[in-house]
């Protein structure tokens, strides 16, 4: 773990402005700073970055953050990752902590193995450009393929001498622990000696997402039945198989922008494609989909297009590992090349443009292809056809995310109609795969869970809340928001001489119950958590900045730093505090349905110098929180007492309606004239 120290000398050292600006070009506008959102395809720039107040957020797309945010938005990496990256930006040593010796232990290996990866990457390509047999072996072979000078350095290809020991005694020469050589798979040890495991192949290192070596592939250049074309990293403590996806690093952007992973078998498919102008390309290196690499290509887009050989080998290669991508929620398609060729050689053929189109044309549902092979090895065998709609309804059950229902009911229709059987059977049998894999949850889980999920669909079933009771809920999320806005904007501010407003709020909203958001509880939480520690964050940036991602795109979305006080407010309307005050009261709750429709032109009568009335927004936001709970839970009781026919119980439920009424009038005193519509 990055110690807390480093982290803040980290938040103290970085500049939004900086970063940002590194990716997206710029331009002043006002106090802050105007580009083309990096996140979505815009012609009219709506991405805001504030230096003020170290944030940014885009008004086309919705997404916001701080530079941490930005740079594991933007690159793709974890929060560890992104510090790291912006440490050695800023040359900033990075100190770690460590729960135990064991991780202590783990760390170190893969820290030097991540060095010894970095060592080989530049020995195998020294060796490639700067030797006679490198040149007339290796570089001749890329070459052959009609790899580019570019294309070869870009993705760092490299070439094994024959010498027995030319890498290992280059390795130890570094002072590199032999132990550590054998754990990468470099370096072999036969018969009492150390030798190199890549003699005489050419090298494909394999990067991380965020450009690390993880490992390499070594393919033989030798005609020989009994040695393996290609030798790869043995897994260890950053090479795991299952988690990575060759080219993943070169092509993060290129799919992120097209919204589109194209995924091949090989090595040199990568290479080619990118050198033909095509990057949103990975490599699966001709294994199952695994769910990590999956969870990978989710990171980046949610339609995959899988490319392979158009021969037997490479359908059922395609098809395998489907039902774990209809699983993540993808949007999978299958190509098929032409018989004899592979992505790296058509592309060479027919050449980017035409292969762009090819890809085009051909894209198939990969769920219907899947059924017309099934069908044609089923032929008339009545057998094999019902253990295809067996395997086709188990498919179909997969697709089991909320947005994708009207997905799998279109799939069950045309399944139907190519099976010829009936549709309302083929749906009872989706749902019995459904039920199943249900069942076979719960049994891993804790045996309350079912039971508590039930009750919760039977509250909800029985709650039959009309429009206006909906209504009364979005209010009420709203002022929760507005409520956590003041508590950052204004929690360290002294309320009187004893407490800070942050003590106040706390203080007022002691029961919980009130607040229902679940980000909104988390930030009082936390925000509590340190007032009782005695810290205190002393404004919005501490949030900001949180390394919780939940919590710091929550206190983002609640700092509106685009719209700017007019000089008007300052001059003219901060002069009539009673002016404000009237305003404020009469006026919030059409404030709020503003800002929830989006309306921040006409906002701006009510963007006024907060910081002059904080003690009134204060005040008038509790209050105006309570008297909305308080109204919907005399709408709840009203709703009761409609549907109970039990006179004992509609006594009880009259005696709640007015104690109810009773504390709406005494709150509606202490607010003044906040009118509840």
């Amino acid at each position: 773990m990055i110690s807390p120290a480093t982290i803040q000398q980290i938040m103290a050292r970085t500049d939004i402005t900086d970063v940002v600006g590194s990716f997206v070009k710029l331009k002043k506008r006002g106090t802050n700073l105007l580009g083309l959102c990096p996140f979505h395809n815009e012609k009219t720039p709506s991405f805001t970055v504030s230096p003020s107040k170290e944030i940014y957020k885009c008004f086309g797309c919705g997404k916001s953050g701080n530079t941490i945010s930005f740079v594991m938005e933007h690159e793709k990496y974890s929060y560890p990752e992104a510090l790291k990256w912006l440490a050695q930006r800023y040359g900033i040593e990075i100190e770690e902590s460590f729960i135990n010796d064991e991780q202590r232990q783990q760390l170190q290996t893969a820290d030097n193995l991540y060095a010894l990866n970095q060592f080989a990457q530049q020995f195998f390509t020294d060796q490639l450009h700067s030797t006679e047999e490198g040149q007339d072996v290796g570089l001749a072979y890329f070459r052959e393929r009609e790899f580019s000078e570019l294309i070869i350095k870009k993705f760092q290809l490299g070439y094994s001498p024959e010498q027995r020991d030319a890498f290992t005694n280059a390795a130890v020469a570094a002072q590199f622990n032999p132990a550590l050589m054998i754990k990468s798979g470099l370096v072999a040890n036969r018969y009492d000696q150390l030798s190199d495991n890549y003699r005489g192949r050419v090298i494909f290192p394999i990067h991380n997402h965020s450009g690390k070596i993880l490992g390499f592939g070594a393919r033989t250049l030798k005609k020989t039945d009994t040695a393996p074309k290609y030798i790869n990293t043995p897994e260890n403590e950053i090479y795991v198989k299952s988690k990575i996806l060759y080219g993943s690093y070169f092509a993060r952007q290129a799919i992120d922008k097209a919204n589109e992973c194209l995924l091949v078998e090989g090595y040199t498919d990568v290479i080619s494609l990118h050198q033909s102008g095509i990057e949103n390309v990975v490599a699966s290196g001709g294994t199952a989909l695994t769910p990590d690499q999956l969870r990978l290509v989710k990171k980046y887009t949610n339609n995959l297009t899988i490319i392979y050989d158009g021969d037997a080998a490479g359908i059922k290669a395609a098809l395998r590992g489907l039902d774990l991508a209809l699983e993540e929620g993808l949007q999978v398609q299958l190509v098929l090349i032409p018989d004899g060729e592979d992505p790296d050689s058509y592309v060479n053929k027919v050449g980017a443009a035409a292969f762009r189109d090819f890809v085009q044309q051909h894209k198939k549902d990969v769920i219907l292809f899947q059924l017309e092979v099934a069908m044609k090895d089923a032929g008339t065998d009545a057998s094999k056809k019902a253990a295809v709609v067996n395997r086709m309804a188990e498919t179909i059950s997969r697709i089991n995310k909320a947005e994708d229902f009207t997905k799998q009911q279109d799939y069950i229709k045309q399944c139907a109609t190519v099976l010829k059987i009936d549709e309302a059977g083929l749906h009872t049998l989706v749902n019995k795969y459904i039920r199943d894999r249900i069942q076979a949850q719960e049994r891993k889980a804790a045996p309350l869970s079912s039971v508590v999920v039930e009750e919760n669909a039977q509250r909800s079933a029985a709650s039959n809340f009309d429009d206006a009771t909906f209504l009364l809920l979005f209010r009420d999320e709203l002022q929760e928001k507005e409520v956590a806005r003041i508590l950052l904007e204004f929690g360290h501010r002294p309320w009187n001489e004893q407490q800070r407003v942050s003590d106040y709020i706390f203080e007022e909203i002691a029961d919980e119950s009130l607040l229902e958001n679940e980000e909104v509880q988390k930030l009082f939480m936390a925000y509590k958590a340190l007032r009782q520690q005695g810290e205190d964050p002393k404004g919005p940036q501490y949030f900001l900045q949180h390394p919780d991602q939940q919590l710091s795109t929550l206190a983002v979305s609640l700092i509106q730093f685009p719209h700017e006080e007019s000089t008007r407010w300052k001059t003219e309307f901060s002069q009539n505090a009673g002016y404000q005050s009237r305003l404020f009261e009469q006026d919030y709750d059409q404030f709020i349905t503003m800002l929830a429709a989006g309306q921040e032109s006409s906002l701006q009568q009510f963007l006024k110098a907060e910081e002059d009335r904080s003690s009134e927004v204060i005040l008038s936001a509790i209050h105006y929180l309570k008297l909305r709970k308080i109204k919907r839970m005399l709408l709840e009781n009203q709703q009761d007492m409609e549907k109970n026919q039990n006179t004992e119980d509609i006594g009880v439920l009259l005696q709640t309606h007015e104690h109810l009424k009773q504390m709406e009038i005494a709150l509606g005193k202490q607010s003044g004239s906040v009118i509840i519509r």
